[in-house]
C-alpha cells in the first residue's frame, strides 16, 4: 500500500455489546480511521463496522470463522466491496473488551490505548495487511507505530502484556 493524499470520509457503525464501557470515543476512532485511510491512499466514502464484545461472543466468532475455540483480542472480516451510492464497505472489526481488560490488568488508561492499537490492527487487516510471516509482521507493526504515533515496541496488540511478562 502506498501513502497518498487521498481524502477519505469514513462512516463508522459501532455497537458495544460488552459490559465494559467508556473505553473509546467514537470521534477519535473516526478521525483515526480517516487518517489511516488517507495515509494508505484510500479516498472516497468508506464504511467500517466495529463490534465491541466480551470473550463469549468473540470466541464463538473465532471458532466459527477461524476454527480456533478460544477468545482472541481482535478479529477482522474484510468485505472490500462497493456499497450503495458509491461508498466502499471495508468490513467489520470485532474487539473483545474482556480480553483487553485481562491483558491490561484492568488499568483503564492502558485499556484505552490497547483499544486504539486493536482498532488500528483490525483496520490495517481490512486494508489487506497481514502478519503471516515475520517480515509482514514487522511491516504491519511499523504501520501501526506510524499511525498511532507510538514506539514500535508498543504498536503490536498485547504489547503491554508481552512487556510485562518479560519483566517478571
Amino acid at each position: 500500500m502506498s501513502a497518498g493524499k487521498a481524502r477519505a470520509m469514513v462512516e463508522l457503525a459501532i455497537c458495544n455489546e460488552s459490559t465494559r464501557k467508556r473505553l473509546y470515543r467514537t470521534g477519535d476512532l473516526l478521525a483515526f480511521a480517516e487518517k489511516v485511510c488517507a495515509g494508505e491512499g484510500i479516498g472516497g466514502t468508506i464504511e467500517v463496522s466495529v463490534l465491541f464484545c466480551d470473550d463469549a461472543r468473540i470466541r464463538h466468532l473465532n471458532r466459527q470463522y477461524r476454527k480456533l475455540d478460544r477468545p482472541t483480542d481482535v478479529l477482522s472480516f474484510c468485505q472490500n466491496q462497493a456499497g450503495q451510492a458509491g461508498f466502499r464497505i471495508l468490513g467489520d472489526i470485532v474487539i473483545s473488551l474482556e480480553t483487553v481488560e485481562r491483558h491490561c490488568r484492568g488499568e483503564r488508561g492502558a485499556m484505552r490505548e490497547e483499544v486504539r492499537v486493536l482498532f488500528c490492527h483490525g483496520l490495517l487487516h481490512l486494508l489487506n495487511y497481514t502478519h503471516g510471516t515475520e517480515a509482514a509482521r514487522r511491516a504491519m507493526a511499523g504501520k501501526q507505530a506510524e499511525y498511532l504515533e507510538i514506539p514500535l515496541d508498543s504498536a503490536w496488540p498485547n504489547a503491554l502484556k508481552e512487556r510485562s511478562a518479560k519483566h517478571k
